[in-house]
């Protein structure tokens, strides 16, 4: 709800508070964030200025001799008024100054979300978002500044953005527009970024705040691989379950900048939106510019309570179409198994032993069009290659339904290949900077989607395509970074960042918008591209090309601080892995990749035929648990044994649960395991069992000749054969109890220690690990 009352706005969701006041001289103050409060008790929240600070510019000596921007805690500023911290806006006046003051002038309220004109922004279909509308204005600018609030009660979630209009009779220049500001005092502050590269995106990283200014940005174009947008602030004392959190993010997909900045008064100032560098966007009279949707929530739940808000935010305001809830299928994608080197026979083959396998959803990758053979050629035509398909996409795509499969198919449509027949056609579709030489990444060039006659060609050929072989899912990639930022329609270059992301969305809603059956992944080399604003058009995105478990379990966990696990792409893939070499057990890498849209990525010809049980066994598991394994409450544990990994999904129900418990490293000796459970009625008796998994013959390596009567080579062909045919099943655990005593944790038995083995012994070494799963128990089977 949103109230205004003695110029106090208060807005409330079910859970948290947020404040600010018009103060003395019309410039917004913030009064608080955090847990819900009663209204209208601000005394105790104001920050003071009972007296001038030293070193201040006062903002009008004449009337208040303690009024000073620059010690305030403010919703918005500007330049030349006071404020020497980070502004939030900065434009170019046509006299060539660039001072601006924007004061509150006017409010308005209204009834769900303001839609947007040329970006995605959240939604809502429950008829309880409420939006706020501030007008700020600058008279002697001739500017006016819309600033929005939306509130998404249910999950505690506030959007915030602007809108900058020019109301005078010249044009100017804005060179730094923010979605939103918010000023804190410091609660010993730590800020999370997420970030990586190429196959280790997301991994969290914690700093310290001090003073002075700490960025999380990105300007390769998109959203990046590099620095996930959304960022956290916790206070001292944070864990996963416990203490004061809150999370930003933005729904936007090129480049984008957030800050944290620790002012010498102790004030943390928070901003969030388009990166300044090379943004230069002319707003000539009476146009409007609007700045992408940030959004920002707080619990006082810990990263757990935090991470829930956003998950229901993203599955309940983000997401949309026909996929909005529903359970992903389950893929098996045909890249790691076949590369570019792949015949029609080969890919049914692929084909039929998934279904056998209970797969429901077929992709082909890279490869199928043009003189697609390796990565130099092809991008931007679209023709099939009749080599390898040699009766059309339409037949082949036929082929695979009536396996009764759902069909995907790989699509690169925002690159070119100069060995390409669109580039020869049309070299001015690509974006190249006159009289330089263009500048190659995987061999290939962006194409201007600046351009309509771009856009126009690329939504006229996917959705040919489309329609013609009745296409079920979309694999959207782009695999490179931006560079030679240039378009020949633009007058101005400066715009060329962000006009790229319009055009994106542009031709994304043209293609799928219509088309809402369609299940849409975006892809960028992986994780380059994982944001709120391709969220809005793909419900799931590839997590990383990186389909090492161990890494996933970074990666995935990076990503659970800010997405839900109904968004993750998540494979297993080959041992040992073709990004890492590491050998993991099929069990470690199902385990891994169950917490998210779960697929196979590799040769089945190559599984032995337990192996193939194994995978049936995994799919079947999924399946059963799918909706809680993908819609789950996420919980992340803290762990006192920094090798161990724990992470719990529970039905929203309560009814279910699914736990994974992950050793990256084994110790010598290793000590009694706890495991732990939460988000349980304490009143309800629950079944925990843990998943049945094999333990192969090979892992055992010499030890095998302990429990032989005679010795074999444990590299040998006997044992090789030997582990086709026969597997060892780990350890099975089952207990029963109610909600209350399984969530003082569960002690698990021994793991081995080198001393003997048996059935009640867990087999987890190096890259082990187990799924356990809990079931309420039926009224009639309680005692």
């Amino acid at each position: 709800m949103i109230n205004y009352q003695d110029r106090l706005f208060t807005l409330e969701t079910e859970r948290t508070s947020y404040q600010f006041r018009v103060a003395e001289f019309g410039h917004l103050e913030h009064i608080y964030y955090g847990e819900r409060i009663p209204r209208g008790e601000i005394a105790t929240l104001t920050t003071k200025h009972s007296i001038m600070q030293g070193s201040c510019v006062l903002y009008d000596a004449a009337q208040d001799d303690t009024y000073c921007l620059d010690t305030m805690p403010l919703e918005w500023s500007g330049v030349g008024c006071g404020d020497y911290r980070q502004t939030p806006i900065e434009v170019k006046l046509a006299d060539g100054t660039y001072r601006n003051d924007f004061l509150y002038d006017s409010y308005e309220i209204v009834s769900g979300c303001v839609k947007m004109e040329s970006l995605p922004s959240a939604y809502d279909e429950t008829n309880s978002a409420q939006t706020l509308i501030i007008t700020m204005l600058d008279r002697a600018a001739n500017l006016k500044l819309l600033l929005y609030y939306t509130l998404f009660p249910e999950t505690d979630v506030i959007s915030r953005r602007c809108v900058l209009i020019n109301s005078g009779e010249n044009a100017v220049s804005i060179r730094r527009i923010m979605s939103m500001q918010i000023d804190m005092e410091n609660e010993g502050f730590s800020l999370i970024t997420f970030d990586g590269a190429w196959i280790k995106e997301t991994h969290r990283h914690d700093r310290k705040l001090q003073y002075g200014q700490f960025v999380n940005s990105s300007v390769t174009g998109a959203s990046s691989n590099r620095h996930n947008p959304g960022f956290l602030l916790y206070a001292d004392g944070a864990t996963q379950s416990h203490g004061r959190v809150y999370g930003f993010n933005l729904v936007y997909s090129g480049n984008h900048i957030g800050l944290a900045e620790l002012s010498p008064f102790d004030l943390v100032r928070v901003q969030l939106g388009i990166h300044p560098q090379g943004f230069d966007w002319q707003l000539a009279a009476g146009d409007r510019f609007e700045t992408p949707e940030a959004v920002m929530t707080f619990s006082t739940d810990g990263f757990n309570g935090m991470s829930a808000h956003f998950h229901d935010f993203v599955n309940q305001h983000i997401v949309r179409g026909d996929w909005k809830g529903k359970e992903r299928p389950i893929l098996i994608n045909n890249w790691e198994a076949c590369f570019f080197r792949f015949t029609r026979s080969k890919l049914l083959r692929l084909a039929r032993q998934a279904r056998r396998l209970g797969v429901e959803l077929f992709v082909l990758d890279d490869g199928w069009f043009g003189k697609r053979n390796d990565d130099h050629a092809g991008l931007g035509d679209y023709d099939v290659n009749r080599k390898k398909l040699p009766r059309g996409m339409k037949a082949f795509a036929e082929e695979i339904h009536a396996l009764g499969l759902m069909f995907g198919l790989w699509f690169e449509p925002e690159m070119v290949n100069p060995d390409s027949d669109l580039f020869r056609a049309h070299p001015e579709y690509a974006v190249t900077t006159p009289n330089r030489t263009p500048l190659l990444g995987r061999n290939q060039l962006v194409l201007d989607l600046c351009n309509p006659d771009v856009r126009d060609y690329i939504v006229e050929h996917v959705s040919r395509i489309l329609d013609d072989a009745k296409i079920d899912y979309v694999k959207w990639d782009m695999n490179r970074h931006i560079s030679d930022a240039y378009s020949p329609v633009l007058a101005n270059q400066g715009e060329f960042y962000h006009r790229y992301s319009m055009g994106l969305y542009d031709i994304l809603t043209r293609i799928f918008r219509p088309r809402p059956h369609v299940l849409l992944e975006s892809c960028s080399s992986g994780g380059n591209r994982f944001d709120l604003g391709m969220l809005c058009f793909s419900p799931q995105v590839w997590s990383s090309d990186d389909t090492d478990a161990i890494e996933r379990l970074k990666i995935q966990e990076g990503l659970s601080y800010l997405y839900p696990q109904s968004s993750m792409g998540a494979h297993v893939s080959a041992s040992p892995n073709q990004q890492t070499l590491r050998q993991t057990s099929l069990a470690t890498r199902f385990n891994v990749a169950s917490f998210g849209c779960l697929g196979y990525e590799l040769d089945l010809k190559h599984l032995t035929m337990l192996e193939r049980k194994e995978a049936r066994e995994q799919i079947a598991f999924y399946k059963k648990n799918r909706k809680t394994l993908q819609y789950g409450r996420l919980i992340r544990h803290d762990t006192p044994k920094a090798n161990k990994v724990y992470v719990q999904a529970v039905s929203k129900d309560q009814e279910s649960s699914v736990i994974g418990v992950y050793q990256p490293l084994t110790s010598a000796a290793e000590g009694n395991d706890i495991l732990p459970v939460s988000g349980l009625k304490d009143e309800w008796r629950y079944r925990i069992a843990t998943k049945g998994q094999r333990i192969f013959l090979h892992q055992f390596g010499g030890l095998v000749n302990h429990l032989l009567p005679f010795s074999i080579n444990p590299n040998g062909l006997l044992l090789r054969w030997a582990d086709r045919l026969y597997a060892i099943r780990d350890c099975v655990e089952t207990y029963e109890a109610s909600g209350k005593t399984l969530m003082q944790g569960v002690h698990l038995n021994n793991q081995f220690v080198g001393t003997g083995y048996h059935e009640r012994v867990r087999m987890l070494g190096d890259f082990g690990s187990n799924l356990y799963t809990l079931e309420t128990m039926p009224v009639e089977q309680v005692k």
